[in-house]
């Protein structure tokens, strides 16, 4: 089973979520603001796409973050960033069997369809 992680208010976590079930892929959504987000899962993600991948520099939270906090990150404080304020990871992000895709592209698509 796939497992989804977002934020129910992203138009692009809501397609995906629309898109598995018209497909009638078995999944299983997490939400950031209600589940919560382990730092375990975070450097999870971290190692297997790399913090520049997963990290939402074009978020509204990113924008009110001070430049001290947006400085010199790095992969640690990047994913510490991602664990205080789960709106900074790009969503959605997908799981299954060890596999962790980001984002919901052609390329996602098609990937998932061949699971």
């Amino acid at each position: 089973m796939i497992t989804v992680y977002g934020i129910k208010t992203c138009d692009t976590v809501r397609k995906a979520l629309k898109w598995l079930q018209a497909q009638g892929t078995p999944h299983t959504y997490h939400d950031f603001r209600i589940d919560g987000l382990e730092a375990a899962k975070v450097k999870y993600w971290v190692d297997e796409l790399g913090w520049e991948s997963v990290l939402n520099k074009r978020s509204t939270t990113w924008k009110k973050l001070t430049d001290d906090q947006k400085g010199s990150l790095n992969e640690l404080g990047a994913a510490a960033l991602m664990v205080a304020h789960p709106t900074l990871v790009k969503r959605p992000v997908f799981e299954f069997q060890g596999l962790v895709l980001q984002g919901f592209t052609d390329a996602v698509r098609q990937r998932i369809s061949s699971l």
